[in-house]
Order: C-alpha cells, then sequence, then structure tokens
C-alpha cells in the first residue's frame, strides 16, 4: 500500500507539472516576455517552470494520502508560497536594488512596503496559518502554541533558503531533494514520492536552461520541504533544523553560496551534475547549425 501511494503521488505530481506547464506555456498570462528572464549566461530563460511546479506539488500532495489535516496544511504551505513568490517575479520593481531579507525587512521597518516585503508577509501569514492547521496538539496550550511558532518559522524559512539557492540551473531542485532526504520516511513516505515526481518533470528544462524556477516556484519547493519537517520529525529535530535555516540565512547575507559551492569540490561536482558544460552553446543554437540557419556553412562539415 506505501509502494503504491508512493507511485501514485510521484505520478500525479510530475503529471500535473507537466499538464500545467503546457497550459501556461498555451495562455502565458501577461505575454510571453513578462515571464521570460535573463540567465547566469545573459540567455532568455522562461519562468512559467515555476507555478507549474508549485501545482505539481499541490496536486501530489492531495493524492497521497495519510493524515487529512496535514496534507491540507502542507498543500497551503506549498499554494501560498509559491503564488506570492510569483507576485514578487511579477511586479518586482526592479529600479530599486532592495535585496535579501534584511533589505526587505528593512524597507517594512520604514513604512515602504516592496514585493519582497509583501511576500515576507504572505508566506509568514500562510506558514503560520498552515502550522496551525497541521500542528497535532500534544501538550498543554502553551507547548502547543511554540510548537505552531516552530513550525510556521521553519515552514517560512525553508521557503527563502531554497530561494536563496535557485542560482544555477537544477541546484533549488537539488537543495530540495537534499533538505528532505532525513524526513523521507515521514507521513508514510507518499510525500517524498511528491518531490520527486514533481522535481523530475521539471528537471530536464531547468539543467537545459530553458527554464528557472523564479521565486514562485523555489519558494512553493522550500515550503513544501519545510512542510515535510514541520509535520514529521521530533520536537527537538525541528528546532535543530530551524536553528540551521536562520544560520544559513544569515550567512547568505555575508557569504555567497556559489562562491562557497564552487571552492568545494563534492559540492561544485554536485552542482554541475546534469548541467550544460560552461562553454556548451543553448540548444537554439544546436538546434540552429544542424538545420544551418544562419550559419552560412554546412553542419556536417
Amino acid at each position: 500500500m506505501g509502494a503504491g501511494r508512493f507511485l501514485v503521488a510521484a505520478g500525479v505530481a510530475a503529471g500535473a507539472v507537466a499538464g500545467s506547464r503546457r497550459v501556461l506555456d498555451a495562455v502565458s498570462p501577461g505575454g510571453v516576455e513578462r515571464w521570460t528572464r535573463t540567465n547566469h549566461r545573459g540567455e532568455p530563460v522562461s519562468m512559467l517552470e515555476g507555478p507549474a511546479l508549485a501545482a505539481g506539488l499541490v496536486a501530489g500532495t492531495a493524492v497521497s494520502g495519510g493524515d487529512a489535516r496535514v496534507r491540507v496544511a502542507t498543500m497551503l504551505a506549498t499554494a501560498g508560497a509559491g503564488a506570492f513568490g510569483v507576485v514578487d517575479d511579477l511586479a518586482e520593481d526592479t529600479s530599486t536594488r532592495t535585496k535579501g531579507l534584511r533589505g526587505h525587512l528593512g524597507a517594512l521597518a520604514h513604512g515602504r512596503v516592496t514585493t519582497g516585503g509583501l511576500k515576507v508577509l504572505g508566506i509568514g501569514a500562510t506558514s503560520v496559518l498552515a502550522a496551525a492547521l497541521g500542528t497535532t496538539r500534544r501538550s498543554g496550550l502553551v507547548p502547543h502554541l511554540a510548537d505552531v511558532a516552530v513550525n510556521g518559522a521553519l515552514v517560512a524559512g525553508s521557503a527563502n533558503l531554497v530561494n536563496l539557492l535557485d542560482l544555477r540551473p537544477g541546484r533549488a531542485l537539488k537543495a530540495g531533494a537534499a533538505l528532505s532526504a532525513p524526513v523521507a520516511g515521514a507521513c508514510g513516505g507518499a510525500g517524498t514520492g511528491v518531490l520527486l515526481g514533481a522535481s523530475a518533470a521539471a528537471a530536464p528544462g531547468d539543467l537545459a536552461e530553458r527554464d528557472m524556477l523564479g521565486d514562485g516556484g523555489a519558494n512553493a519547493l522550500g515550503a513544501f520541504v519545510g512542510a515535510r519537517w514541520a509535520f514529521g520529525a521530533p520536537r527537538a529535530v525541528r528546532v535543530a533544523a530551524l536553528a540551521g535555516v536562520v544560520g544559513l540565512t544569515l550567512a547568505s547575507e555575508r557569504v555567497s553560496f556559489s562562491a562557497v559551492i564552487d571552492r568545494t569540490p563534492w559540492l561544485r561536482s554536485v552542482d554541475r551534475l546534469g548541467r550544460r558544460p560552461a562553454d556548451a552553446p543553448a540548444e537554439e543554437d544546436v538546434r540552429s547549425r544542424r538545420s544551418g540557419d544562419g550559419s552560412g556553412e554546412d553542419p556536417t562539415a
């Protein structure tokens, strides 16, 4: 039964990612250009992967079985983080240099609401609501409220942390899988199938540098992973996990994660696994040369 539920959840998540992406490609709300950004190579990539991944995670969770309150809470956390992330993706004021959690909180403290600040407030609110819904009361009121606070902070913090890692192709997807590995068996394990199915469907376009998660996808993925910890780990483990998330978030204000990865051999190898080599041309260029379009040369020469 467990293996069957795992496979169903994985299949539904993967199918929802692929189906949502086809619909979004056909509709492209607001126009294709609105969803196009420039990646680290200076090449155009689509952010439609983000809402498609969020839809896959939510759909897979819906059929994953287990405690209904935990499923609904996980869906709420994931959808909320994805929605506020998309708002930040599409409405961000690029004329200002408000960056990072500290920058957006500083702007809020001065009465200026950025789209990033709105995202912080929105994800924080949906994370706490999800925690209140999904946290089982096993003790008195005060310990229960403390559990809700820890769980809400863990969901919101994880959403932000995974987003901080979405700077290279496939990195956030790999990080999501790695961060959820310690709780792979939580709540029956079908949630792991959801994560793997959705990530597998999104990975080809992400690694090929046609797509990127954007805040909508990375925040949704992080919230989903955070919910796995929040609703599947013992209290002491959750507190330790939250401390780790907070520590890494604070470190990101001073240290470049990309620089650390690049100078750590095993991290660099994992990070580059499946990615285009640094000197590889874009897929469009490869197709152009194979057809002879625009090259002026025989592609078989």
